[in-house]
């Protein structure tokens, strides 16, 4: 039972945001497999643009291998080695992106051609106070 004298609950506030905070992002380097990642081990970009080559070529060739009447076995075989380089394409592009993603936490990057300044860098300098002024003194100089 509830005490006569006890008051009421205050209203919840309305207006107050009902998510709650977030944790800070680390701003350590991108872990992979436990260390910090390295761009020169593991696949570059040509490696993915080859192997992307060869899984729409290959992703074009098993169906007509099936119209064309070739042997099963070799529909078979260029079904899983489709499937395989699915595989191993899908592992190559997560790679690429926590190489992009580790770039970019390392700071602003600048476009090669670009002379001008990036709307980025007129918002940071726009961000930055104003370097302290010298006090006048009342001093005039003569």
């Amino acid at each position: 039972m509830t005490d006569p004298n006890t008051p009421p609950p205050p209203p919840p506030d309305l207006s107050a945001d009902p998510t709650p905070p977030r944790r800070p992002r680390p701003t350590g380097p991108v872990q992979y497999k436990g260390e910090d990642l390295e761009p020169e081990r593991g696949p570059g970009l040509g490696c993915f643009r080859i192997q992307l080559v060869v899984l729409i070529a290959l992703i074009v060739l098993t169906p007509l291998s099936v119209v064309w009447e070739w042997p099963a076995a070799v529909s078979t075989v260029l079904l899983f080695i489709v499937i395989f380089l699915l595989l191993i394409t899908g592992q190559t592009i997560i790679f690429l992106l926590r190489l992009v993603a580790a770039d970019r936490r390392e700071g602003r990057r600048r476009p090669l051609a670009s002379g001008t300044r990036t709307v980025g860098e007129l918002s940071d300098e726009a961000a930055e106070p104003d370097p302290p002024k010298p006090l006048d003194r009342g001093e005039t100089g003569t």
